[in-house]
């Protein structure tokens, strides 16, 4: 069984899925919110100097850009939380069957991209200040750095969790039951993703074109958790991403506010080249060039477009 048939290891019909949606949507967004809405509530009444904060920028600037990330984050545990309870009991799916089709998570699989893909962003980031060093303002401050290095490493992977448990897990899955293929379900995560991301202040600073990023992300996320019949790489790569990304370098512009170590001071509009089309066009080719000579991916055509094909009874028992 591949990884989108693991669906039918559970309760698969779709009317499933839709309530299913709504209970993540409603623990994510209503009661995940309900902390960040109460301490903006509280700074805002408590202060008349305080007036109501209109982006993330801002309201990072009211309540501290740690505990903001804190409270951001927070959501998105609470969001993971509504994937688990809708799998487990909406669903009678186990977690293992919603992350990967092999008999248990291959967690050396999630280690491997995750310090790979560290160090090569890392890599990138400080390769350019070598070379740009105007571009950036050290920012490292030794107290505030800890504390947002333990808000990071802690609520940073929940948060990407989510993400990838959400589109290229639940979503996924439930399309692929849907649509008895793989290319539908691989097409509308991958734009669902990106449209995720258009409330972020990067899409404004940047323009629609930053969306080219976010959607070849999403379908990077998608092509390797298909190739790889399970989630464990995309789990690895985007906490990965977002978690060394929040430690080295914010700007006043992004969605992750934060004392990083570094502050970037160029201007967004002249980031298109590097920042967006160089990691969507060359990286992640080059990157699943590699994980394909590694893990011995073959008959790509049948994992991205093939059928998705409802197994034998007797596979439906769930391997826990």
């Amino acid at each position: 069984m591949d990884y989108i048939q693991q669906a039918y290891k559970g309760l698969h019909d779709f009317w499933r899925y839709i309530i299913g949606g709504f209970i993540i949507f409603f623990a994510w967004q209503i009661i995940g919110m309900i902390p960040l809405g109460v301490a903006l509530a509280v700074k805002i009444f408590g202060d008349a100097s305080v007036g109501m904060p209109t982006d993330i920028p801002e309201m990072s600037k009211v309540l501290g850009s740690n505990l903001f990330l804190f409270l951001m984050l927070l959501s998105f545990a609470v969001g993971l939380a509504g994937v688990f309870i809708s799998s487990k009991f909406l669903h009678k799916q186990s977690i293992t069957s919603l992350t990967t089709a092999r008999k248990k998570i291959d967690w050396k699989r999630f280690w491997f991209i995750f310090i790979i893909w560290g160090v090569v962003s890392s890599g990138f980031v400080l390769f350019d200040y070598y070379m740009n060093p105007e571009d950036y303002q050290l920012n490292f401050n030794l107290q505030p750095f800890l504390i947002l290095a333990v808000i990071a490493i802690l609520f940073i992977p929940l948060q990407t969790s989510f993400e990838e448990y959400f589109f290229r897990g639940y979503l996924m899955q439930g399309l692929g039951v849907l649509f008895k293929n793989k290319w539908a379900p691989l097409l509308i995560t991958s734009i669902g993703f990106g449209l995720m991301h258009i409330a972020n202040p990067e899409v404004e600073k940047l323009g629609p074109v930053i969306m080219v990023y976010y959607i070849g992300t999403g379908l990077f996320l998608g092509i390797i958790t298909l190739m790889d019949d399970g989630l464990e790489l995309a789990l690895g790569f985007h906490a990965a991403n977002n978690l060394f990304t929040a430690l080295l370098v914010t700007a006043d512009w992004t969605a992750l506010q934060t004392h990083s170590i570094l502050k970037d001071l160029s201007d967004p509009s002249e980031m298109a080249l590097a920042e967006i089309f160089v990691p969507v066009f060359v990286v992640f080719p080059i990157l699943l060039f590699v994980l394909s000579k590694k893990y011995n991916w073959t008959n790509w055509k049948d994992k991205l477009l093939g059928q998705v094909v409802e197994p034998p009874k007797e596979d439906y028992k769930i391997l826990d």
